[in-house]
């Protein structure tokens, strides 16, 4: 009994860093702090796009207030409250995430349709991840179908974030800065939360404000299927010069502050902390392995990573996501120690095509799962670790976050 006890308590300390990771990044709290910091002054426009965006256009309203005289939000679905887009009179349209919908389009020609009304106020444009998806102009020539392929081969492939970024802007009308052509000299200020290594604002959201002259050597030099290359260099015969001088990407929250901020609540719960510059990438059951045996290896107290990891899908891939894959592989290393704990989460509040944004792992996940009938080797082969943890009962689930870093690892070892 006494065994549970400390394992509850040691659980409910790895949630309680993490949340402090997520307070510290969350979008409305980091868009108003940098509005207090650089007032703006005047009426302006608003669009917010991404998984933050009503969080983000929540911080701005927070502080301009009827400044705000106009708001176009796009969110995921499930991401936004329609009361509040109403009580502020603002546009709300919610689409899909990871694969774009038929509402995606629509948001993407209503984005535009609001940047072209005759109307020179300033605009402020709050960015946040999942934007790839959940907006879209297409080029001639590729319709609905050949997003949704293109987005699955590319959630399947293997490739990093700021890889598939490349391909969708090659495809877009509005990505990789074609937004800019509709901005028709008006004041802009960008603030963005960063879900992309390095905090490049041509990746976040794949670069609506931000060109990229080299999209097409870039492109040349990866490997795609021949359906797919042929598509890109349509759409790159159709992309127009960007303007000479586009407006600077603000960033305002990354994955770094994340780490820093959960450091800091383990140091206050007594933890002595490793925080690990690394950035977490590659194969998801890989690094989770790898991530299990640095803890059984290493000293007592907390370690936290950060990064973004991949899964290569099979042809028929279960329920999971990169989080919930990585925690499992870890479960499987940890398995029989009663010392070892790991938690891996995606800061958006999901993980993969899921509403969990991952896992809790340690060492009896192996065996609770297996006590309901669901082997890890098999879940991991199949890419099906969802299943598997939800039976363990080590999936965490926060809903939406309001904000979007990518994702953190955290292990505790028990002295």
């Amino acid at each position: 009994m006494k065994q549970e006890s400390n394992s509850a308590q040691h659980r409910s300390g790895l949630a309680e860093i993490f949340q402090a990771a997520l307070a510290r990044v969350e979008g409305a709290a980091a868009i108003a702090a940098w509005l207090r910091v650089h007032p703006l002054e005047g009426e302006r426009r608003l669009v917010a796009i991404g998984k933050a965006a009503q969080s983000m256009a929540d911080g701005a309203a927070r502080v301009l207030g009827d400044l705000i005289v106009q708001g176009l939000i796009i969110s995921k679905q499930g991401h936004l409250d329609q009361a509040v887009c109403d009580r502020r009179g603002w546009e709300c349209i919610e689409a899909a995430h990871p694969v774009p919908d038929a509402n995606s389009l629509y948001a993407g020609e209503r984005l535009l349709e609001f940047l072209d009304e005759p109307d020179e106020r300033p605009l402020l444009f709050l960015l946040s991840g999942g934007a790839s998806s959940l907006v879209e102009a297409q080029v001639a020539g590729v319709d609905l179908e050949f997003i949704a392929r293109c987005n699955r081969w590319l959630l399947a492939s293997g490739l990093d974030i700021v890889q598939m970024n490349l391909i969708r802007k090659g495809l877009s009308r509005i990505k990789g800065g074609g937004l800019l052509a509709h901005l028709a000299g008006r004041e802009v200020h960008a603030l963005a939360i960063s879900d992309v290594p390095g905090d490049r604002p041509a990746a976040i959201g794949s670069g609506l404000l931000v060109p990229e002259p080299e999209l097409a050597r870039q492109l040349a030099e990866m490997a795609l299927p021949e359906w797919l290359r042929e598509r890109l260099q349509e759409g790159l015969e159709q992309r127009q010069a960007p303007p000479p001088h586009p407006p600077a990407v603000q960033i305002v929250a990354n994955l770094d502050l994340a780490r820093q901020a959960a450091a800091a609540r383990a140091r206050e719960l007594g933890f002595r902390v490793r925080l690990h510059d690394e950035f977490l990438e590659g194969d998801a059951a890989e690094a989770g392995r790898r991530l299990a045996r640095e803890l059984l290896d290493g000293p007592p107290g907390v370690s936290i990573w950060g990064g973004e990891t991949t899964v290569e899908l099979p042809p028929q891939p279960g329920q999971g996501g990169r989080n919930q894959h990585l925690a499992l592989a870890a479960a499987s290393v940890l398995a029989g120690n009663h010392h070892c704990y790991l938690l891996a989460a995606g800061t958006d509040g999901t993980d993969g095509p899921t509403d969990d944004a991952g896992a809790l792992v340690d060492g009896q996940t192996l065996s609770r799962g297996e006590l309901e009938g669901q082997d890890a080797a098999r879940a991991l082969a199949a890419a099906d670790a969802g299943r598997f943890l939800e039976a363990s009962g080590d999936l965490i689930t926060t809903g939406p976050t309001g904000t979007n870093v990518m994702d953190l690892v955290i292990g505790l070892k028990i002295s």
